[in-house]
């Protein structure tokens, strides 16, 4: 079951949220028209860890890139006027190259691995938070304990939808 608060004001779904995290409530969403960026302390979330992903692809990149260029270089001999057979310059840029696609890459990964993207279960939702309304989403078992500290916060409306 999911417990959906609708509130008129962000300071109203704020303070929400932030009376549902001190009253030990976790799973719940907060959906919102417009960025929130003072929210996210509320609603406890920290630094994105999409960055983790996009720093692991970097740097396989950058090794894997290198690599490339080194045993490209030592399969197929090409002496030219005494210069190294691997020389740093020309393979920087293969190097560069690798490093930014397979951290784009990466990062991509990492923001549908972070955004649980595909959706493979619908999950509670109402429009009315893409127009003027904000709205607090708390799913499972703790979604009893949270009404009351919603209606206690100012909820306009409180529904109960039941999972698929």
């Amino acid at each position: 079951m999911t417990l959906l608060a609708s509130f008129a004001h962000e300071d109203t779904a704020v303070g929400a949220a932030a009376a549902l995290r001190e009253k030990g409530v976790e799973d719940f969403e907060l959906f919102s028209p417009i960025p929130l960026h003072h929210a996210d302390a509320a609603v406890g979330l920290g630094k994105s860890p999409v960055r983790v992903f996009t720093l692991a692809g970097a740097l396989l990149g950058a090794v894997g890139g290198f690599a490339l260029c080194v045993w490209t270089a030592t399969r197929f001999l090409l002496p030219t006027a005494g210069r190294p057979i691997i020389a740093l310059p020309p393979y920087l840029l293969i190097t560069y190259e690798t490093t930014i696609l397979l951290g784009v890459l990466a990062t991509l990964l990492g923001f549908f691995v972070v955004g649980r993207l595909p959706a493979w279960k619908d999950r509670a939702y109402r429009p009315a938070s893409n127009v003027d309304r904000f709205v607090i989403a708390v799913a499972g078992a703790s979604a009893g304990q949270a009404e009351e500290i919603l209606r206690a916060s100012g909820a306009e409306s409180i529904e109960r939808e039941n999972a698929s």
